[in-house]
This record gives C-alpha cells, sequence and structure tokens, in this order.
C-alpha cells in the first residue's frame, strides 16, 4: 500500500461499492490484512491514523480474523487488548458498526486468552470502568463490552475446538457471570428515569443475555420456542429471593414500549422457568410464584401493552411457563388464584374470539389449560381449582372460533387445513380440555356437528348447489373431524371411567362415518376438484388414522363398549366390519381423485399403514375390496395411475400391493396379480423400435419401472424376491436394456428405470440367497453390467446442459448406487468373471470410473446425494476391488486418493469413515505387500510402489490431515479415523517422526516438551503390526493422546 490515501479508498469500494467486480478486486487486494500476522502492526496503524470509517472496520475485522484463525503469541495478544481498551476509552465517538467491530474483537481475545493469563480476565472490571465515567458515551461503551462479552462466550466458535469453548464457558459462567448479571440489574435501577431509550435497552439486553446463558452446556435452540427449566447456579439465589429482581422486570414492562417491553416479558419467561432447587425452602418458591401471579394478573386488569402483538406474544409465553414449572397444587393454594384464573380465563376467550390476530399465541394458553386439567386428579386438599366453571366455556369457545374464522374466509395460502400434520401438532393440547368433561364437550360437539352434517347431506341430494356456502360447510365439517381424531389420539385421560369414554368415543365416531356415508354420494361425489372437499377428506384420513390406532387391530385393545354402541347407531359390531368401511373409503379416494397428489398420497400412507401392520394386514386379506384391488390394480380402476403428476405416489401403492400379495405364500397369486403389470411389458416388447420413441412409450415405461420399484421394495424374504426375480428374467430384461438406450436423454425415463435396478440389487434382509448350484447371482450381476455400461457410454457423449445435476450427475449417481449395492451384496463370487474371461465386471467399473471423472470433484462434493454415492462407490472399490484401483495410471490413481482428502475433511462422519475405510485398506495393502513383503513381484504391487514414489507426499498429507481432524476438530467418528492412522503410521517411521515435528512446531515453545510425551505414550505398547488386538490398542491410546494434546 503506497499511502493511507488510498488504502481509504480500496475500503471505501469494498464496502460500498455496488460493482460486484469492483469489490471483488478490492476484497483481494486487502486480502492480506486477515490473513498474514505480518500485517498486524499496520492494521494498528490504520487504527490510529485513518479518518473514514470503512478502513477502521477494515483494521477490526482483520484482527478479529488473525485472532481466530492463528496462534499469536500471548504478548501480541495481551498488547492487542490493552490496546483495545485504551482506544475506546480515548478515541471519542465512532460510528456504531466500528465500536461494534471493535468491542466483538476485544471478547474475542479475551475468551481465546481466558486461561493463559489472569489479565484477561480483568475484562468485566475494566467495563465497570466505563460505566464509572461520567458520559453517557462512555457508560453505552460498558454495556455493549459486556453485552458482547457474554453472547461471545455462549457461543462455540469455529477456531476454537468445542470442548476448550465448553472449559472457557464454565469458568467464565463460575467467575464473571453473575457479577454481570448483578451489574445488569444496577444499571436497570439507575437508568429507570433515563428517557434515552438507548441505555435502558442495552441493560434489558444485559440481563436477558445472563438469564439465557448456556449454564450447563445443553445448547438449547434458540430458535425453538420451547426450553426446559433453566439451570441457574445456586451463587444466585439471594438475588433471585429477593422480590426487587423480579420487580424491576415487570416495572420495565410498564415504562416502556415495544421491543424494550417485549424484552422484559423475555426476562421474565426466563425468571419464571427457573428451577424449583434453587430456592430456599417451598415458602421461598410460593413466593416467587405469588409474586410473578400478582405481576401477570395487573398487567391482565390494566391490558398493557398487550395490543402490541410482540408483547401480546411473548406475554402467552410466560402465561405458558406456569404449566412447565408449577403444578396445579400449587397455584391453587397461591393467595388471589381465584382472581388470577378468572383473568386467564377471560383472556383465553378473547384470544381465542380474536384467532387470526393472536393463532400462534393461543396454543400456549391451551398448553397451560390443558396442563391445569390433567393435574386435577392429583389435586389434594380443600382449595377449589375452579377449573369445572372455565374449562368448558375454553373448549366452546375454541371451537366457535374455529368457526369463525372459517366464516370469514381464509386466502387460501393460509389455511390451517391445508398443512395436517401441522394442524395435528396444534391440536396437542385441546383434547385434554375436551376430555376433561367430557360429556358435556361430547355433547356440546356433536350438537353443532350434527345441524352442518344435516344441511350437507341434504346438499347432497340437490341438483346443484351455491359453490361457496358448500365450502364454508365443508370447512366447518373439516375443524369437527380434525377435533374428533385429536380426541382419539389421546385415547382415554385418567380420572374417570374408560367405559363410558367409550361410549363418547363411539358417539363421536358415529358422526364422522355417517359423514362419509355422505361424502361420496351425490352432488358431493362431484365436487373432487374442490379444494375444501379435498380438506375434508384429508381430515377424515386422519380421523381413520388415529382411530385405528385407538381401535383397530395390532396395538389396539379391542373394545367391546364402543363396538356395542357402534353397532346400536350404525351396526358396526366389529374392527373387521369397521376395516372395510376404512378401505371403501381408500377405495374410492384412489378411484375418484385423479388431480390431487396430497389426499392421493395421504391416502396411500393410510393404506401402507394398515398392509404393513401384522394383524391389519392379514385382516385386510379377509375383505372383498381388498381382493378387488389386489387383482385389478389397473388404471380403467384406478385413474391416478394415468395422471402423470401422480407417478411417484404409484410407487408406494405397488408396495402396498406387494405387501398384500407376499401375505400369502401363493405363487400362482403372485402371477395372477402380476398380470396388468405383465401386459404393459408385452406391449411395450412388442413395440418396434422405430415407434419407441413416442409419448405413449414414455409413459408406459415411467410407470411401469415405478411399479416394478414399489413391487421390489415389499420383497423382505429370499422366498418372495425369488418369486420376481423368476417373474423378471430372462423374459424381461432386455425391455430395461432398451429403455435405457433410446432414453437415455431423458431423466424422466432413466432416473425411475436406474432407481428400480438400484432396488432390485439390494441385498436388504438377505433376500438375494441363491442356491449354491444357483447362477443367479451372476446372472443378475450381467444384467446390471448391461444396464450401466449402456448409460454410461450414451450420458457420456451427450453435451452438457443448463440442469447438469437433474440430466447427467443424478443418473450418475444411482449407476454408482446400483454398482455399490452389487458389489457390496454378497450374492456373486467376482472372481469368476476372470477366470472365464467376461468382460461384465471390467466393462462396469470402467465405465463407472469415467463416469466419475467426468465429474469435476468440487460438483461431487456439492450435491449431496452424488456425494454419498460417489464415497459409498470408492469404499467397496477399495475394500473389494483394491486391483482395479491400483492397476490405474498414477494421475487417476491421485486424483481418486485425493478426493479421499477431501472426503475425510467433510463434515459428514458418515463420509468421512468411509474414506477412512478406503485409506486403510489402501495403506494396508501397501503395508502387507511392500513395507513387510519381500521384492515386490505381483503387478499390483509394483503399480502401487511406482504410483508412491511418483507421490512421494501422498501418505504423509493424508496422515497429517487425520492428526489434524482427530486433534483440533470435534470428530464424532474417532474409532474410524484412528484405524487409517495406525496403518500410516507404521509404514514408515520417518513419516511419522517428521509429521510429530510439523506439529510441535506449530505449538507454542513451552508446551513443545509436554506434547512430545504425548506422542511417546501414543505408540507405547503398539506394535508393528495390523492384527486387530494392536489396532485396539492403538485406538485406546489415540483416545488419551487426544485429551491430553488438547488440554491447555
Amino acid at each position: 500500500m503506497e499511502s493511507l490515501a488510498q488504502l481509504e479508498a480500496l475500503c471505501e469500494r469494498l464496502y460500498n461499492s455496488q460493482d460486484s467486480a469492483e469489490r471483488a478486486h478490492a476484497e483481494n487486494a486487502l486480502k492480506c490484512f486477515s490473513v498474514n500476522t505480518d500485517y498486524i502492526s499496520q492494521c494498528q496503524y490504520i487504527l490510529d491514523n485513518a479518518s473514514t470509517p470503512y478502513s477502521l472496520m477494515l483494521a477490526s475485522s482483520s484482527l478479529l480474523k488473525q485472532v481466530t484463525d492463528h496462534s499469536l503469541s500471548l504478548q501480541l495478544r495481551l498488547d492487542i487488548r490493552n490496546y483495545l481498551i485504551n482506544y475506546l476509552a480515548t478515541r471519542g465517538p465512532l460510528p456504531q458498526f466500528v465500536n461494534a467491530s471493535l468491542i466483538q474483537l476485544l471478547c474475542r481475545v479475551t475468551k481465546f486468552g481466558w486461561f493463559d493469563d489472569d489479565r484477561f480476565r480483568e475484562v468485566v472490571k475494566e467495563a465497570t470502568d466505563f460505566l464509572s465515567q461520567a458520559s453517557k458515551e462512555h457508560y453505552e461503551i460498558g454495556l455493549k463490552i459486556l453485552n458482547q462479552l457474554v453472547s461471545e462466550m455462549n457461543q462455540p466458535n469455529s477456531g476454537l475446538p468445542s470442548t476448550n469453548h465448553r472449559r472457557v464457558a464454565c469458568s467464565f459462567r463460575d467467575q464473571s457471570l453473575f457479577q454481570i448479571f448483578q451489574i445488569s440489574l444496577t444499571s436497570l435501577s439507575q437508568l429507570k428515569n433515563d428517557v434515552t431509550s438507548r441505555l435502558q435497552e442495552l441493560a434489558l439486553s444485559l440481563s436477558l443475555k445472563c438469564l439465557s446463558f448456556d449454564f450447563v452446556g445443553t445448547s438449547i435452540d434458540e430458535s425453538s420456542e420451547e426450553f426446559g427449566t433453566i439451570q441457574i447456579p445456586s451463587s444466585w439465589r439471594p438475588v433471585l429471593e429477593d422480590p426487587s429482581t423480579l420487580q424491576i422486570f415487570f416495572d420495565y414492562y410498564a415504562i416502556t414500549t415495544s421491543p424494550r417491553s417485549k424484552e422484559a416479558l423475555e426476562c421474565l419467561v426466563r425468571l419464571a422457568s427457573v428451577r424449583r432447587s434453587l430456592f430456599t425452602n417451598d415458602a421461598a418458591r410460593s413466593k416467587f410464584l405469588a409474586h410473578l401471579m400478582t405481576g401477570t394478573k395487573e398487567i391482565l386488569q390494566t391490558g398493557r401493552g398487550l395490543a402490541d402483538h410482540d408483547n401480546y406474544h411473548e406475554y402467552c409465553r410466560l402465561l405458558g411457563r406456569f404449566r412447565v414449572n408449577y403444578q396445579l397444587s400449587e397455584l391453587v393454594n397461591v393467595e388471589g388464584y381465584s382472581d388470577w384464573i378468572q383473568l386467564v380465563a377471560e383472556f383465553t376467550l378473547k384470544s381465542l374470539q380474536s384467532w387470526q390476530w393472536a393463532s400462534s399465541s393461543v396454543y400456549y394458553l391451551l398448553g397451560l389449560w390443558s396442563r391445569l386439567v390433567t393435574s386435577v386428579p392429583y389435586l389434594k386438599g380443600e382449595a377449589p381449582s375452579l377449573l369445572d366453571e372455565f374449562v368448558p366455556k375454553i373448549t366452546e369457545g375454541f371451537i366457535t372460533s374455529r368457526f369463525n374464522s372459517v366464516q370469514a374466509g381464509f386466502t387460501d395460502d393460509e389455511d390451517p387445513l391445508d398443512n395436517v400434520e401441522l394442524l395435528q401438532d396444534q391440536l396437542d393440547c385441546f383434547p385434554y380440555l375436551c376430555r376433561f368433561q367430557y360429556q358435556s364437550s361430547s355433547f356440546y360437539i356433536i350438537n353443532t356437528m350434527e345441524p352442518i352434517l344435516q344441511s350437507y347431506t341434504e346438499r347432497a341430494r340437490l341438483q346443484t348447489a351455491d359453490n361457496n356456502e358448500l365450502a364454508v360447510i365443508e370447512a366447518k365439517l373439516s375443524w369437527i373431524v380434525h377435533i374428533i381424531a385429536a380426541i382419539l389420539k389421546i385415547k382415554q385421560s385418567t380420572g374417570c371411567s374408560v367405559e363410558s369414554q367409550e361410549v363418547l368415543d363411539a358417539e363421536l365416531s358415529a358422526r364422522v362415518l355417517q359423514l362419509i356415508n355422505v361424502t361420496d354420494s351425490g352432488l358431493h361425489s362431484q365436487r373432487y376438484g374442490e379444494l375444501s372437499k379435498q380438506r375434508l377428506d384429508r381430515a377424515i384420513l386422519t380421523f381413520f388414522q388415529h382411530f385405528r390406532k385407538s381401535y383397530v387391530g395390532d396395538q389396539a385393545v379391542h373394545s367391546s363398549k364402543l363396538y356395542a354402541r357402534l353397532s346400536e347407531l350404525l351396526g358396526l359390531s366389529d374392527h373387521l366390519l369397521l376395516l372395510n368401511v376404512i378401505v371403501s373409503k381408500i377405495a374410492t379416494n384412489l378411484k375418484c381423485y385423479t388431480e390431487s397428489e396430497e389426499v392421493i398420497n395421504h391416502t396411500l400412507s393410510l393404506f401402507l399403514e394398515l398392509a404393513s401392520g401384522y394383524m391389519t394386514g392379514k385382516l385386510l386379506l379377509k375383505l372383498d375390496a381388498i381382493k378387488f384391488i389386489v387383482a385389478n390394480h389397473t388404471r380403467e380402476h384406478f385413474p391416478f395411475l394415468e395422471e402423470y403428476r401422480s407417478s411417484r405416489s404409484r410407487t408406494t401403492f405397488y408396495y402396498t400391493i406387494g405387501w398384500l400379495i407376499f401375505m400369502e405364500d401363493s405363487p400362482v397369486k403372485f402371477k395372477s396379480s402380476m398380470e396388468p403389470l405383465l401386459q404393459v411389458f408385452l406391449r411395450l416388447e412388442t413395440t418396434p423400435d422405430s415407434m419407441f420413441r413416442t409419448d405413449a412409450v414414455k409413459y408406459a415405461l415411467i410407470g411401469l419401472m415405478r411399479d416394478l420399484r414399489g413391487i421390489a421394495m415389499a420383497t423382505n424374504s429370499r422366498r418372495t424376491y425369488g418369486l420376481l426375480f423368476d417373474w423378471l428374467y430372462p423374459a424381461h430384461m432386455p425391455l430395461l436394456l432398451k429403455g435405457i438406450s433410446h432414453w437415455t436423454d431423458t431423466p424422466e425415463v432413466t432416473t425411475p428405470l436406474l432407481k428400480f435396478m438400484a432396488e432390485f440389487v439390494l441385498n436388504k434382509a438377505q433376500r438375494l440367497t441363491f442356491d449354491s448350484s444357483s447362477p443367479n447371482g451372476i446372472l443378475l450381476f450381467r444384467e446390471v453390467s448391461k444396464v450401466i455400461v449402456a448409460y454410461g457410454t450414451r450420458i457420456l457423449s451427450l453435451p452438457n446442459v443448463a440442469d447438469i445435476y437433474g440430466y447427467k450427475y443424478k443418473g450418475i449417481w444411482i449407476c454408482l448406487t446400483i454398482l455399490s449395492r452389487a458389489l457390496a451384496g454378497n450374492y456373486v463370487n467376482f472372481g469368476v468373471f476372470e477366470l472365464y474371461g467376461d468382460r461384465a465386471l471390467s466393462d462396469a467399473l470402467d465405465i463407472a470410473l469415467k463416469m466419475t471423472l467426468s465429474i469435476p470433484l468440487a460438483d461431487i462434493l456439492a450435491f449431496r446425494k452424488l456425494t454419498r454415492a460417489y464415497f459409498a462407490f470408492l469404499e467397496v472399490l477399495f475394500s473389494s476391488h483394491i486391483v482395479f484401483v491400483l492397476n490405474l495410471d498414477t494421475n487417476t490413481f491421485m486424483h481418486i486418493v485425493g478426493s479421499l482428502e477431501s472426503g475425510l475433511k467433510g463434515l459428514d462422519t458418515n463420509i468421512s469413515s468411509q474414506c477412512a475405510s478406503a485409506v486403510d485398506n489402501l495403506a494396508a495393502y501397501y503395508f502387507n505387500n511392500i513395507t513387510m513383503g519381500e521384492v515386490p513381484t505381483s503387478p499390483t504391487a509394483i503399480n502401487l510402489a511406482r504410483h508412491i514414489a511418483d507421490c512421494p507426499n501422498l501418505f504423509p498429507e493424508i496422515l497429517k490431515t487425520l492428526f489434524e481432524i482427530v486433534l483440533f476438530e470435534d470428530c464424532g467418528n474417532q474409532w474410524s479415523l484412528s484405524r487409517p492412522m495406525l496403518s500410516l503410521t507404521i509404514i514408515s517411521e520417518q513419516i511419522f517422526s517428521d509429521l510429530k515435528a510439523q506439529i510441535l512446531a506449530s505449538q507454542p515453545v513451552d508446551q513443545h516438551q509436554r506434547l512430545a510425551l504425548c506422542f511417546d505414550k501414543l505408540m507405547a505398547d503398539v506394535t508393528r503390526s495390523l492384527d486387530s488386538k494392536n489396532r485396539d490398542k492403538f485406538t485406546q491410546n489415540l483416545t488419551v493422546f487426544r485429551h491430553e494434546f488438547r488440554v491447555k
């Protein structure tokens, strides 16, 4: 840099330029400041002399990167720390972003040096000095330092292993955090009358950060709304038992506006979640609870601040915390409970009425009520809970509010009925309220539902009806059905007779079953395209799912009372008859819905649940409807099979049908059930080549492959797989080859075809076990080889397109998966191929290698599924076919082994374990055949020796990478990584001693002696062999070594 002015101009461009090329150029020119440690003094010069905020920002952010990424000497870090404190105190006003960056730097230096020197720990005292200055600017800087310090200590950093982070955080928690919390409370008291909100905001935010600290290292997910009790240390007890602590936050809520009032409530939410054992005794805890109840009661009486949405939401969370942390028996005994519960009930009812405004907050309130209700049976003593009075009103209020919301109308993109899973989560708490006084709740639901059901039934008989009016009726029915489904989901609640509850379950279920008789009749049978009708049918499917779990099949208790009552009402006297109703509805949906993917998928998932249950599956086979489906699964009967958009659903459909077919041990039944698919095969096989590229063939082929994949997924035993294999091979295999050859350039066809193949060759549950005299395993691999070679040779000759993943990479990764599964399936003796001069194996490996080499490594690592398939393939290759790898040319060999090193460095432990296994196989081969062997004689060993001679750094580099991962990162697969580390270490003692010297050189000099001892212990009692006992010894030593090395 020739001059400061030039630098300032570059910084201006870096942070302000609209032109990305200009920004990139500036970034490149200024990179040295953050990468090269020699530039640290220049950063200080910039801070002292530059005038523009952007150049100050560059200096500060560069120093931050240096401190995080490099091991700087202790004296230098102390100098930076002292310089920053002085700079912040004397420099005068700076722009907010520069200030924030400098304070972050100060806190990072403090955290990283926490155990290196006691002076780093004096930062709280330094911040307090800022607070005692007269000027507001200094006061603000002091609060900002403390805010940032607590955040920094609570957040893991990339430059610090997580074990070190926890040690620093725990030490900080024990030494400084309580003092900082007290400072925040003192500041809040002092600033109460201060109108400048900025300082109040900082003091509140500091309290919240202290209370949100990760006290016990459980790393709470801050984005989630819920957290458990807060494990505040016992030393904080006097401050928390002091009433002024709670009161200051209630006061701040009263005197400030959002966002400060919301932060005050957030602090109260945290305080309401403090662990029980913190308090001296129950009396102290009751006093704390009474204070919380009084404070929340006053807010309800005045309604202050609740018109603000953020405050309102946070206040509902605060009420919700009563559910988590306090028992009903404790609440009831607090003076003023009756006023409090009445106000909470009125607040809940009001919230339900203004549903759309409060929708996300209401669930906290319902959660509180459901917890209170479930505690009633355990309530002892005389004090009345008053729940009998309020809960029925809330139950009715909830249902009324849902109806009103339907009447008001949602715009289609935000209707809660659309997201069934989310809706059922939201309805989790509500059934407890219904079952609390089940008799009155269920009659209320029935009385509400009957007139709606009546008018819905009448409209079925009309020729035409008002669509909007019908949509509203269907939406109301959907809500009621979802509510009944949610009630059935929790089965019975304690405290009242099971039999009476079952009778009421039957009453409610009967109304839904009556509705089902109507939904597909008359006028309604023409409305499958309407969204409201689809929502109703999905609600009915949800009802069936919950009803089945409680009352049909495997887990269910065959309840006499429920079926006795259903028999009286509808003539359904046992669960077989009820299953018939469910299956009829499934069949109707599959016949009538062609457009709606959601309904089809939901119906199929219910169908699969029934078929895959052991008992329900057996029962299904007795039903005529099921016999019909299994025999006639054609597009004439189920038009959704015709619909291309639903073609993914076909796999699930045929998976279910496969379950049902294979449940009976009957080859005859299998053949007759496969007749519809056989017709498709025959039609396609007789299509001449000239006609094979038509749309009709395309869609028939896609459908057939998806169907076959479903059937293949359902084969879980040697017997069932054998039926499918004999049906397909050899007669129909040529069609697969023809399909892949004609349609290589159309992923819509090749993807389902290859995915079927990947399923077909997967040896799950040992289903691919052929007789010892059977050549089927070898014949199957030949087919695999033909398909892969046909696809690979053609796809490689096609030009690249914009969506290269969809066009090429997806097919390639599925091919690699097919090959990996076939190679690792243990049903082919691969030695046979070379013995008899059959090129099936070598051709498949050649083309697979060409396909992988055609993809840049950066792309392989960028697409998750491709990454997984690639490394799984390499693992199989190195474990079973290492000769193939070693016979490659040196460049290709180096590329493959280099990619293993990239995989080791990746974040996915599964992949790094696969790479470790591949490296271990390679190193073990070298050790056994070259290090320990005589002069290498086999051509393969000679090749490997040549590769390594051409690139002597290969093994040392990989070993260095492995050591760095184990020592400096948090790896969850240390056992897997230890295996190649031993193999590489014993190949050559020179490699290990060089690496040891390198690692020691990167550490501070005063640590060298201790670390050298650690290295000596690592190889203690480890011999120069790869037997399993020696490997286990090394793995144990490595665990100790890692622990001792990382202790600072």
